[in-house]
């Protein structure tokens, strides 16, 4: 396994324009390796169509999913060959809004029945992020993103940041001064929901903010791409129309369609060169603008070429400029958007947006074969957009879920788009006018940094923890998690046991609060032999701020959420003539199980049919050990429909090891595997 580098990270591009508790620059950072752990394909991509010649060796050419803190898969992106490649960003961060977003589990063939809401339960919940973070910490973690981010841009890249009123303008100074204020190119307000009939005490908030910066050159911008339908009232200016023999007269529903429909736009522009501040036909531009041309002359030109209408001959105006209806490739893209749908709680998340909001960006911003990254990938609706639209792109999450969702929906999407290439040919598709409808790739692999599995995040951890141990949450702490009766409490980073570093950073926040007499609870798995050494002299020679210790691995009362009963199956693989099949004749899920019980007191007889407790089966007849190859899916459509248990694939060589993938309804894996 490659070891870990140091990545450099450039310093803010602008003036520093806030501060806040904890505020430190982000220099260095570590790129952990990262595991090749699932690949997909559903065909292939005419190479020719696609140039990869940019993309580093060591990756397969498809698309990028990652499962891990973004500041990690970031770091491995810079320090694996993907520096200064990425055309567009799109971040859909935590809004810190205070809110719990936690995955809404159903069980299969039920709909309606044993829903398992997730913000009721205890400690085991699968929370996909804490919205919750402390002020100064959340602007920390946004700082040190967008510092690397910035280095993955490419030159005339975009970066588009997706917020709401809770942080926005906090999140506008940040921008600026990592990527200096001139790269702001708009602000973009989004209408997220319908009217609130329940805004009575203050206004309803129906808008998102969405903040484009450019901090390398001109953006790539298509406008006419994004161009809108006129409205009614921008029609109503085309008022003219001009015949085939260049007589004109007004428009009007029933004139041949041979007549030409147009509008009159000022020709002046601004300026101060007074040789084109003269007199034209008894006009004068207005104060600051000028004609566009040098002369009188040269203005009689253009209205005797048609450049120019006169509505009467002997006066100039400014406003005389020919602007044809059949020239003009409706209404450029403005800063108010109403017309890209809604979010009103996505089935696939609660914070999912319309697909039609992510299609305009990546298609303002990109051109086919592009590289779009999204590190926040949630539902995976920026990736899928990307790949419909001809898109290279890298998904990124923390949250196992998210990675799980978004793998199921590129499946679906890559398989319909096999479908139809083998229905017209590539070359075709090419040829014709849409070439973004032919995908740059048709597979995708998904990676794991730093294992993440075996660290749990630390913002989720510390909830899940607090819950548990009966920590009431101080959100105006930057440091410390909240207190439990007369003690601060401090959780320790989940991914490493207590260390003398982790303690004397806590009697250091002590020493900048010189006040502070309460006592300090410390929460965390283990600890070193030289951290029990450190503590018992600490408290032996300080009166106040004792430090308390509560060990979740070893302590009997409070060590219980981190048990945990792995999902298990009985899977039967067997060869027959030239095909092997597979048999999953039971699945038992404890979590699930326990959640009925506890929820609803329901028991594991009433759960008639075990696929009930199954998203899905993949299954890969070559596994290697390593990476799980997916050569068969078993996605059902609808959450009422349930998996079929039996499947009858091609045989695979003598020898080979079949491995089934079984996922359940709360995001748990199994992998069953059997040589045939």
């Amino acid at each position: 396994m490659a070891k870990e580098q140091q990545v450099k990270v450039g310093k803010a591009k602008g003036r520093p324009m806030l501060t806040w508790v904890g505020k430190q620059p982000l220099t260095r950072v570590r790129a952990y390796p990262a595991q090749h752990v699932e690949s997909f394909s559903a065909g292939e991509v005419n190479d020719t169509a696609v140039d990869w010649s940019d993309w580093p060796d060591r990756f397969e050419r498809g698309g990028l999913l990652f499962h891990g803190d973004n500041k990690d898969v970031l770091a491995y992106l810079l320090a694996n060959g993907f520096r200064g490649k990425v055309k567009l960003i799109y971040l859909d961060p935590p809004f810190d809004s205070g809110a719990d977003y936690v995955r809404k589990v159903e069980l299969r063939g039920v709909a309606g029945v044993h829903k398992l809401e997730g913000e009721e339960y205890e400690l085991g919940e699968q929370i996909q992020y804490s919205d919750i973070w402390s002020n100064d910490n959340y602007l920390q973690f946004v700082y040190e993103r967008l510092l690397m981010l910035r280095m993955l841009l490419s030159e005339g890249g975009s970066l588009w940041l997706h917020c709401d009123w809770h942080k926005n303008h906090l999140l506008r100074c940040i921008l600026d001064e990592v990527f200096g204020a001139e790269s702001l190119q708009n602000e973009v307000v989004w209408q997220r929901t319908d009217p609130h009939n329940d805004a009575v005490q203050r206004l309803g908030w129906i808008h998102d903010t969405l903040y484009w910066y450019a901090p390398h050159g001109k953006p790539n911008y298509n406008s006419f791409d994004v161009a809108t339908e006129l409205s009614p009232a921008a029609l109503r200016e085309y008022s003219l129309a001009k015949s085939p023999g260049g007589e004109v007269i007004r428009w009007n529903q029933d004139l041949a369609s041979d007549y030409r429909r147009f509008k009159l736009d000022d020709c002046t522009y601004k300026g101060s060169d007074p040789k084109r501040r003269f007199r034209w036909r008894g006009a004068v531009p207005s104060n600051k603008r000028v004609w566009p041309y040098k002369s009188p002359e040269e203005m009689d030109e253009a209205v005797r070429r048609g450049e120019f209408f006169l509505r009467d001959p002997d006066k100039g105006a400014a406003r005389c400029r020919v602007s044809y209806l059949d020239e003009r490739n409706g209404q450029l893209l403005q800063t108010i958007w109403t017309d890209t749908g809604r979010m009103k709680g996505g089935v696939r998340y609660p914070t999912e947006k319309p697909e039609s909001l992510l299609e305009r960006i990546v298609r303002a911003c990109t051109q086919p074969n592009d590289l779009v990254l999204d590190c926040f990938v949630g539902s995976g609706t920026t990736v899928a957009v990307a790949q419909k639209l001809g898109r290279r792109w890298i998904g990124a999450d923390i949250n196992k879920g998210a990675i799980q969702t978004t793998a199921k929906r590129l499946q679906k999407i890559m398989r319909e788009q096999e479908t139809g290439l083998s229905e017209q040919k590539q070359g075709e598709l090419v040829e014709s006018e849409d070439a973004s409808a032919l995908p740059c790739q048709l597979g995708f692999t998904t990676w794991r940094v730093n294992d993440y599995d075996l660290q749990i995040q630390h913002n989720e951890a510390v909830e899940l923890a607090c819950e548990f141990i009966g920590v009431t949450r101080t959100r105006t702490d930057s440091f410390f998690e909240g207190t439990r009766g007369k003690r601060l409490v401090k959780v320790i980073p989940f991914n490493h046991p207590l260390t003398p570093l982790d303690l004397e950073s806590v009697k250091e926040e002590l020493g900048r609060r010189p006040e502070e007499e309460r006592d300090v609870e410390l929460v965390a798995l283990g600890m070193e032999l030289t951290a029990r050494s450190w503590l018992e002299t600490y408290n032996r020679n300080r009166p106040l701020n004792r430090f308390h210790l509560i060990e979740l691995r070893t302590d009997a009362k409070y060590g219980g959420f981190l048990k945990h009963e792995p999902l298990t199956a009985a899977v039967t693989v067997r060869r027959k003539g030239d095909t092997v099949e597979v048999d999953i004749n039971d699945v038992y899920s404890p979590s699930i199980v326990k959640r009925l019980n506890m929820e609803q007191g329901l028991f594991r007889a009433q759960i008639d049919d075990w696929r009930a407790v199954v998203d899905c089966v993949l299954i890969d007849t070559s596994y290697d050990g390593e990476v799980f190859n997916v050569a068969h899916t078993d996605l059902p459509e609808k959450k009422v429909d349930l998996v079929e248990g039996h499947y009858a694939l091609p045989a695979p060589p003598q020898g080979s090891t079949v491995a089934v993938k079984i996922i359940d309804m709360l995001g748990e894996e199994l992998i069953v595997t059997e040589q045939v």
